[in-house]
């Protein structure tokens, strides 16, 4: 289906574009000044601004010919009737503007406004509720932790989101338990912006799986030498380790991903703890180190004890599914059985606190298959669990063939349903949730939510999903997110993300990072200082 939206402000396009695919199954979305005659619909936003205040009308105007294509055929309840030429509807919002508002305030609450008129209008027109309302970024708990530092009462925190973005009253009393939950397990958190945490990117794998678009390539392929990538990494953490050090700079977390960081070998996983731990400062202090050992058939007697050698007890150990048919579609070169023999494995070596993931969606499986998932998750019962759901991400495998019969995908009902049975699935087990994050094209336009036993949160997962500090990004795929301690803005500077890449410019990433710490710690000295 084609939908066309036109406003005179193209400051519009980016918001609202984003949000027509929440009511559509993969619409054609396109955007200009004016109207498009060859569309199945067309959206109009007529904006009316004044000094005070603005107020934008929504229309939708379907073409008869398109409407039964589109299974409009009947007006949905609530609509206008069908007429000669299609059908109409129509919308308006207004938001006032605060006295001495400056224009990027103004603007901001321009692009809200017209959000708010465009998923009132679908709601309508389509009868599917979005629970998140006109959000669609990947951190809606960073709304309510930024009223809350500012100062601002809890309930006026939360009308925001209901009146401002439509955000349902079940979504925002999940955000507010999991704001809670993190400001228990980091009581520091908006004080952190002195320390950093530090992500390292291994980019290898066994196999690469069809949903994924991380740095993540086959370990026996030919997209780089592992041993040249690890020269250069151990060449990074030692600059930036020596760097840190020299200035004083604490480490909060260390985050080892990829990629599968356990693709590596035994040895060679060793001698990159010990060059951290020679490299950086006060290792002992680090509040949290977490290796991904996300594939099973990654793990080994050997890697665990490298672990325990260096005092490394949070791993990750990923199932996204206990249905064999459904590992072998989507690449996981490892059986339910060897996730199941591995997740002892690694309590019986010293494990104590274990991740596993889940996705909810995967091709194949609805409400039986994940509830049987689920089943099985409750005869481990790891510290933590984040239950993902699939995400169409562009460059995937999975993308790439949408709609195919071999990657055909749940309903959004059923998405909902498995969603709804993870809920009361970690609440009865006491789990609860800490974390939470959304994606573009994500199933049911739904979300990521971490659940943990209390005590048991990633502190990393709650940093980098908040942004609340820097994290320094080494090795292959790293991104560095640098947040001003003085006045809380975000910039990044990303590695190369394929290993040949890497070790061509590693020299030149560890320049561009030292060059980025000065900047951040001028800014550090100013606010300790202040």
């Amino acid at each position: 289906m084609h939908i066309h939206l036109s406003a005179t402000d193209a400051v519009l396009e980016r918001s609202l574009c984003h949000i027509v695919p929440l009511f559509y199954d993969n619409p054609k979305v396109t955007f200009s000044d004016k109207e498009e005659p060859e569309a199945d619909a067309n959206i109009v936003l007529n904006i009316d601004e004044g000094a005070d205040s603005v107020r934008i009308g929504a229309e939708l105007r379907i073409r008869a010919a398109e409407m039964a294509a589109a299974g409009l055929a009947t007006a949905p309840a609530g609509a206008p009737p069908v007429v000669g030429a299609g059908r109409e509807r129509r919308v308006v919002h207004e938001t006032a503007y605060p006295a001495g508002a400056p224009y990027e305030e103004r603007r901001k609450l321009l692009r809200q406004t017209a959000s708010r008129a465009l998923v009132d209008l679908l709601q309508h027109e389509t009868g599917i509720v979005q629970p998140w309302g006109v959000l669609t970024g990947v951190r809606p708990t960073k709304l309510m932790h930024e009223g809350l530092r500012a100062g601002r009462p809890r309930e006026e925190v939360r009308r925001a989101l209901r009146e401002d973005y439509l955000v349902s009253e079940a979504k925002i009393s999940l955000m507010e338990r999991i704001v809670d939950r993190q400001l228990q397990a980091l009581p520091d958190l908006y004080d952190l912006r002195n320390e950093v945490s530090v992500y390292i990117g291994i980019p290898f794998c066994p196999t690469k799986c069809a949903y994924c678009t991380f740095p993540a390539y086959d370990i026996n392929g030919r997209q780089g030498s592992v041993n040249g990538f690890l020269y250069g990494l151990h060449e990074e953490i030692r600059v930036i380790g020596k760097w840190l050090r020299d200035h004083g700079v604490r480490v909060t977390t260390i985050y080892y991903g990829g990629g599968t960081p356990t693709s590596i070998t035994a040895s060679e996983m060793d001698a990159l703890y010990a060059e951290m731990a020679a490299s950086f400062p006060d290792l002992d202090t680090v509040r949290e180190i977490t290796v991904e050992a996300g594939r099973p058939d990654t793990i080994t007697p050997e890697k665990l004890a490298v672990l325990n050698r260096w005092n490394i007890d949070r791993i990750s150990i990923n199932p996204q599914s206990y249905i064999q048919e459904t590992l072998d579609l989507i690449g996981r070169h490892h059986s339910v059985e060897e996730t199941i023999e591995k997740f002892w494995l690694s309590r019986e070596n010293g494990m104590n606190n274990i991740n596993m993931d889940l996705i909810i969606g995967l091709p194949g499986e609805g409400p039986d298959e994940f509830r049987h998932t689920l089943a099985e998750t409750a005869k481990l019962m790891p510290e933590s669990l984040t239950v993902h759901t699939l995400s169409f991400k562009r460059a995937s495998e999975m993308t790439q063939h949408r709609g195919e019969a071999k990657y055909k995908v749940a309903t959004r009902e059923e998405i909902g349903e498995m969603m709804d049975e993870a809920v009361r699935w970690t609440e009865a087990r006491g789990y609860a949730p800490y974390y939470l994050y959304r994606q573009k094209n994500i199933l049911g336009n739904l979300e990521n939510v971490g659940y943990s036993f209390p005590g048991k949160e990633s502190l990393y997962n709650i940093l980098i999903i908040e942004e609340m500090q820097s994290i320094v990004g080494l090795g292959c795929g790293a991104t560095s997110k640098w947040v001003d301690p003085l006045t809380g803005a975000i910039t990044r500077l990303a590695n190369p993300k394929e290993p040949k890449a890497y070790i061509d410019t590693y020299e030149k990433s560890i320049e561009a990072k030292l060059e980025a710490l000065e900047k951040w710690n001028e800014s550090r000295l100013k606010a300790t200082a202040g």
